[in-house]
């Protein structure tokens, strides 16, 4: 199965942790209250670039690169693409 329709397929899962959502914040300079669904929101988007690379995916849309864990569905972190 393709990597992106995997990822997409489970969407509903995709969360991620307190230091996470400090270090997204903190990274894409937000100040928003939810940052998991600003994540999924960019990853919907149909020119998002979706890969999967190691242990991670890799969605970039937006000068932004948000790595999510394949297997915990994780968001480790985003950065904004220089």
């Amino acid at each position: 199965m393709d990597d992106k329709k995997v990822l997409l397929d489970n969407i509903d899962r995709i969360h991620t942790t307190e230091m996470g959502v400090d270090r997204i914040k903190r990274n894409l300079k937000l100040n928003i209250a939810d940052v998991v669904e600003y994540s999924k929101d960019k990853i919907l988007q149909r020119d998002c670039n979706i890969y999967k690379q190691g242990k991670n995916w890799y969605c970039e849309v937006d000068n932004i690169k948000i790595t999510i864990n394949s297997r915990s569905y994780t968001i480790i972190t985003a950065h904004i693409i220089k």
